[in-house]
């Protein structure tokens, strides 16, 4: 087996140049980085990452824990994080925290003992126990798809031109919470090309426990994608079609995205003049079996919905099923409108129309985030958001037409 004194002699360096080159620990020029990496390959040598980790601190690890990895959405933004952390030679351990308040603060723990270089972590709608245990190992951390609330520092998003299409960064005041459909942020400083948005205030970021440190006294970093106003355009576009009572079957109280969704439903009710009647809201948990039951009630009310929209992939399947259930067709007796695209949407009969997210970018962009914080861990905390596309398809009942997909400003 090949050792670094092997690669050292075939690069014509010293073992500390091949050293800085594995390591990142100095700047090496590029034609002699170019002559070690080849005698890398050339003699097949493996690092010891053990040994490497005991004269570094780092394992060149990331710990993910996020729930319902069976889900397409969390199984897609596992697969960014995958591609960004192998592409910068990191390895993954993962952990399904089943969004329960103890039992994601038990797995963010054991990821901690398995001395993870940092986290990327789809907190719960209680957070409160994970950031206690965070803030008190100072473990670098990225929050995706769900926001904390009162995390510091200014923001930035991406959003596409209305003229070009092209995105482009709009800046706003930092630490401002904006309002559904509202488009001003602040600058950050980060790369051309980054989104960012301060989140919807939330129950997530519940005020700390005496004893218990505050979110504000340490630097996360956030991303994930816009939430208010693409469920906002899937409401505007259901009332275009003529309807006046829309269900929302909603996700787990307590969670930024169904805060977040509920907000762009509303502020598209108060745009059409129609007026919001909390009947026609119900919380389907984020779940397919919860969104069975939700789905159920609104559909038995004195005055149902006449159009339905569903807050994320889980909850369309389990809305689906009881339309079914129900002897209900889509879209002639109930619209139906859905928060999430997945693989499938277009084999349905009828063809989901949805709100699609940049799943594998936040997933690679969480790793950015994460490996820039490693870099400089008194940066500026960030929160990145990302555009969303609307999938035009027929189960709101336009006119079978091709799919056609665009980018959500």
């Amino acid at each position: 087996m090949a050792t670094m004194a092997d690669v050292a002699r075939s690069a014509g360096v010293s073992v500390a140049t091949v050293s800085h080159v594995l390591n990142g620990t100095r700047p090496v020029l590029p034609r002699t980085r170019q002559a070690v990496l080849d005698a890398i390959d050339e003699l097949a040598y493996t690092p010891n990452t053990l040994a490497r980790s005991l004269v570094t601190s780092r394992t060149r690890s990331i710990g993910l824990a996020v729930s319902a990895i069976s889900n397409p959405y969390f199984t897609e933004i596992l697969q960014g994080v995958e591609a960004a952390a192998l592409e910068h030679g990191y390895s993954l351990l993962i952990a399904d925290p089943h969004d329960d308040p103890e039992h994601e603060r038990k797995v963010v723990e054991l990821l901690h003992g398995r001395r993870v270089d940092g986290l990327i972590v789809a907190p719960s709608a209680d957070p409160r126990k994970l950031l206690a245990l965070l803030g008190r190992h100072s473990m670098p951390t990225v929050f995706l798809d769900r926001l904390v609330d009162g995390i510091p520092g200014p923001t930035v998003t991406q959003r596409p031109d209305s003229t070009t299409g092209d995105l482009v960064r709009e800046e706003a005041a930092a630490g401002r919470v904006p309002e559904a459909g509202d488009g001003t942020e602040a600058s950050d400083g980060t790369e051309a090309g980054d989104a960012t948005e301060a989140g919807d205030a939330t129950e997530a970021g519940k005020a700390a426990q005496p004893g218990e440190p505050s979110v504000a006294a340490f630097r996360f970093d956030q991303v994930c994608a816009e939430n208010a106003e693409p469920m906002a355009h899937l409401v505007t576009h259901l009332v275009q079609l003529g309807h006046r009572r829309i269900g929302l079957v909603a996700g787990l109280p307590g969670l930024s995205t169904t805060s977040e969704r509920i907000s762009g439903y509303r502020h598209a009710l108060a745009a059409a003049g129609l007026p919001y009647d909390e009947r026609l809201v119900v919380h389907g948990d984020s779940a397919a079996e919860g969104a069975e039951r939700a789905t159920g009630a609104l559909l038995t009310l004195a005055a149902p919905p006449t159009a339905l929209v569903t807050a994320n992939n889980a909850m369309t399947i389990g809305a689906l099923r009881t339309l079914r259930t129900l002897g209900l067709s889509v879209p002639d007796d109930v619209a139906l409108a859905c928060f999430d695209d997945f693989p499938w949407a277009d084999l349905f009969s009828p063809r989901l129309t949805a709100v699609s997210q940049p799943s594998r970018e936040i997933g690679a962009r969480a790793v950015r985030l994460l490996l820039d914080r490693l870099e400089a861990p008194d940066r500026p905390s960030r929160t990145l958001r990302l555009p969303c596309a609307f999938v035009h398809r027929t189960s709101c009942g336009c006119p079978d037409t091709p799919s056609q997909k665009g980018t959500l400003s």
